[in-house]
């Protein structure tokens, strides 16, 4: 029973981890190249175990509170609880964004469309019938946690049968020239790839009486995501080199073939597909039971900005991943360590608390000095 559990609390960490921002990293590698992502990887992956960790604390030292708003309220006040609230919505309509983004240029690529003119028409595609499931509350293939896990395990697996001819390692290996603005491309999509704190809380549920194996979970499911993704970044970027595009798939369709392309292009939507659903109940969840918001406003407060921010010109994937990363992530980071230090007050030292707090400021004001650089 307890390994049922704890294998039950992996694969729901993981499943909520392993997510879009993957399809953002062999870019990343072939701009920066394969130490500095490593390095990038090594870092924020210690940085997001030890935020998931405290988070893991909190959660068993306050087992009635289910999400982050709840937990800033309960420990830093009313102010804290409305931050940390705008903050997750804010950073789940950017999330919506990046779904919507690339869930509609994987539909375009699929029918084989390739001019940037119908971009439009396809996310507004992929959007509709996404609203028509939310609308009426279908989240069947959502519940199953590790699916997209395991259709992202898929195009990996398929992507190294046909691709690993076309792999060269000197695509891999070759330096690029780092400026000032490459250099910190990495952090805000690894950052948003590795960052599954708000289900913490659900795991820590999920482990019940098991709750001493918590810290097990976390360590596990962030070395299988890192694992993972180094994995895909490293074979997608060594067939296509400096090729590499943003979004990974369509790069592959000139080298790998158009058949072979529209499978990977159906399991990235579907993957996409039943995040951005899943995401939306919630949203509209959060709308409609916590702020208390009748329930057909709240389903268009979850759903409309995502559309209204991606005609508005907000349409690159990677921009997106990394602003979500960057500025939502970073303030949720800041008020876990927040709530951590007036939780346990004078146990944590502050040799590690301060460190963090830096790392998480510097990544928010970070594009200030590199505007006046």
């Amino acid at each position: 029973m307890e390994e049922k559990k704890v294998f039950q609390a992996i694969s729901t960490l993981s499943g909520t981890i392993i997510g879009v921002g993957f399809f953002s990293l062999p870019y990343i590698l072939s701009q920066v190249g394969i130490y500095f992502l490593l390095l990038y990887f090594l870092f924020l992956g210690f940085l997001v175990i030890v935020i998931h960790l405290l988070l893991g604390e909190l959660s068993i030292l306050t087992p009635d509170l289910k999400r982050l708003p709840g937990f800033a309220k309960h420990y830093l006040g009313d102010f804290a609880g409305k931050i940390s609230l705008i903050s997750a919505i804010c950073g789940t309509y950017g999330t919506l964004l990046a779904y919507l983004i690339i869930g509609g240029s994987f539909l375009q690529n699929l029918f084989s469309y390739v001019d940037q003119k119908f971009e439009w028409l396809f996310v507004l595609i992929y959007f509709i019938v996404a609203c028509v499931f939310i609308f009426l509350g279908i989240n069947v293939i959502s519940k199953i946690e590790f699916l997209d896990s395991l259709l992202f395990l898929l195009i990996l697996i398929l992507i190294f049968i046909f691709g690993l001819k076309f792999f060269d390692t000197k695509n891999i290996f070759v330096t690029p020239e780092l400026s000032f603005s490459n250099i910190f491309l990495p952090y805000g999509p690894i950052l948003f790839s590795l960052w599954g704190a708000s289900i913490i809380p659900e795991i820590e549920e999920i482990l019940e009486k098991n709750k001493k194996y918590l810290q097990r979970v976390i360590f596990i499911s962030i070395f299988i995501s890192v694992l993972f993704y180094f994995l895909f970044a490293l074979l997608v970027c060594g067939i296509l080199g400096k090729n590499t595009t943003e979004d990974a798939l369509s790069g592959l369709e000139g080298i790998l073939g158009k058949n072979f392309s529209k499978l990977l292009f159906l399991f990235g939507i579907v993957t996409t597909f039943t995040s951005f659903v899943a995401l939306g109940l919630t949203l509209q969840k959060i709308f409609w039971y916590d702020l208390k918001i009748e329930k057909n406003i709240s389903f268009c407060l979850s759903i409309l900005p995502p559309l209204l921010l991606f005609f508005m010109g907000f349409n690159k994937f990677l921009p997106v991943v990394s602003f979500v990363g960057r500025i939502f992530l970073g303030i949720d980071g800041i008020l876990i360590l927040l709530m951590y230090k007036r939780a346990k007050k004078s146990q944590i030292k502050s040799s590690l608390l301060y460190p963090l707090f830096l790392v998480f400021l510097l990544g928010i004001f970070y594009p200030i000095f590199y505007l006046f650089k």
